[in-house]
């Protein structure tokens, strides 16, 4: 005993000293990403000020003046600095023309409300000219947000593509730059669009169109007037209107209108308590007291006109619900794009669902995990399916360890539902689990999985209807559902 006592520290200095290493090299791996960033990001900048300030054809003369001044730096040898000197020149008439100032301009844009992932949205801005001369060769376009990474995201987050980099790409970080910003990026920039020559005091409406790449909120910074020099080389901006904002909703795809299968269930308290808390079953009509009745339903008008207690008489209401369950909950390092496909495949069905399935009194719950399982319901008097649209459109990804919480709240309303349609990210026993309780309770079960190129998934394990959804192409998959949820061409537990 006491020699191993004497030996612990001994192994806790050598345990020490080989660890030391991998946390210099931890620490220099940070400090080389942290110095790429910040190459990058002046880069960006730069190019950024650049495309603000000059026009492709400047940039080309700014370039060639740049060039001009370093081969002549020596006169004696080359005729370089003559084209120098012109650069310059050209340059700066066209400095000189953007120091005129541009037009007093009123402008108000009337973004939408809503718009949807690549789909062109289009809306009116309304110019007038509040100066006293005539508005000429102006432009008008949308400054969106900035996309560049911070510096936290860019050192903290790993690419896919790095997988396939060589040491050296990934030092210098600009192929995960570039993922960055794709991922950030929320929106196409739009082409400045020309506005037409104003006299004082007239006013010209202009149709604006920008494409959505990214549900959530859609910040636009603001509008901006822009004028280019005489020489088309040189431009110059102005703010003319606030930033604005728009909710984008999830792309959809095409899907047929489904009828979902299942019979009709007893809804303990009818419609009412799917909004409400309470028992508020349907009313049919009035009867004579019998003993065991509760006193919270006598009805005390008819017991002052009758002389006798009377009390109401209520039914349980039967109709169909059904639910979807979208799952919000990837696994640790997973690729973004399955959960926006995810998403993107409940959207395209929360419309055909929602569209008063098995009549006018049907519901139609969807039941996800968004900081706490959430059971939004569409029906008669209801949430409408465009709310639900806009709570997926801000939906964001969940702990992996809280799908358990969802499946425990899908399991204990199976007895309400009429049929379930699952849009699960995996095919794992958690899973597997959820789909074999909800297909015991004698629920209609069809389950979508979200899965990449090349992932096998078992679909006799299903207990039911069972399609694999392509995370880069859905649209196929989701064509492959049949009005009563069975799928074309899908497979079929036995």
């Amino acid at each position: 005993m006491q020699q191993r006592s004497a030996d612990a520290p001994e192994a806790v200095r050598h345990r020490r000293q080989s660890e030391r290493p991998r946390g210099l090299a931890a620490r220099a791996g940070r400090w080389l990403k942290a110095w790429s960033w910040l190459n990058l990001r002046l880069a960006s900048s730069s190019q950024e000020w650049l495309r603000r300030h000059f026009t492709p054809a400047g940039q080309g003369v700014l370039a060639a003046t740049f060039a001009a001044g370093l081969f002549g730096l020596d006169t004696r040898l080359t005729a370089a600095h003559q084209a120098f000197a012109f650069g310059l020149v050209l340059l700066g008439v066209a400095w000189l023309g953007t120091l005129v100032p541009l037009a007093k301009l009123r402008s108000h844009r009337r973004p939408p409300s809503r718009a949807a992932v690549g789909a062109p949205c289009r809306y009116k801005v309304e110019v007038a000219n509040t100066g006293g001369r005539i508005a000429r060769g102006l432009t008008l376009h949308e400054r969106l947000p900035d996309p560049r990474p911070s510096r936290a995201a860019f050192v903290d987050t790993r690419a896919p593509v790095e997988a396939t980099l060589n040491p050296f790409e990934r030092l210098l970080g600009y192929p995960r730059w570039e993922w960055l910003i794709r991922q950030t990026r929320r929106a196409e920039a739009p082409a400045p669009v020309q506005l037409p020559d104003l006299a004082p005091g007239s006013v010209a409406e202009l149709t604006l169109a920008l494409t959505p790449t990214r549900r959530g909120w859609l910040t636009l910074d603001a509008l901006v007037l822009g004028r280019v020099d005489p020489l088309g080389l040189m431009r110059r901006e102005r703010v003319v209107a606030a930033s604005a904002r728009c909710l984008v909703l999830p792309k959809r795809y095409p899907t047929p209108q489904l009828r979902p299968p299942g019979r009709r269930r007893l809804q303990p308290g009818g419609i009412e308590q799917t909004s409400s808390v309470g028992d508020s079953r349907e009313f049919i009509g009035l009867r004579d007291y019998l003993p065991g009745d509760s006193p919270r339903h006598i009805h005390w008008a008819a017991w002052a006109r009758c002389g006798e207690p009377v009390v109401k008489e209520y039914r349980d209401e039967f109709f169909s619900r059904q639910a979807l369950v979208l799952d919000t909950c990837p696994a640790a390092g997973a690729d973004p794009v399955r959960f926006e496909t995810a998403v993107s495949a409940a959207a395209s069905l929360i419309a055909p669902l929602g569209e008063q399935p098995n009549g006018p009194d049907g519901l139609l719950d969807l039941l996800l995990y968004a900081e706490g399982t959430r059971v939004l319901t569409a029906g008669r008097g209801l949430m409408s399916t465009a709310a639900m649209l806009e709570v997926l459109a801000c939906v964001e990804p969940q702990p992996a360890a809280a799908f358990t919480h969802l499946a425990e709240t899908v399991s204990s309303r199976a007895a309400r539902q009429s049929a379930c349609l699952c849009v699960l990210l995996h095919w794992d026993d958690a899973r597997r689990g959820l789909v074999a309780r909800l297909r015991r309770s004698g629920l209609a079960v069809t389950v979508l999985v979200v899965n990449e190129q090349g992932e096998q998934d078992d679909p006799a394990a299903a207990g039911g209807a069972f399609i694999a959804v392509d995370a880069r192409d859905p649209a196929p998959a989701l064509a492959r559902l049949s009005p009563d949820w069975s799928l074309h061409g899908a497979h079929r537990a036995a």
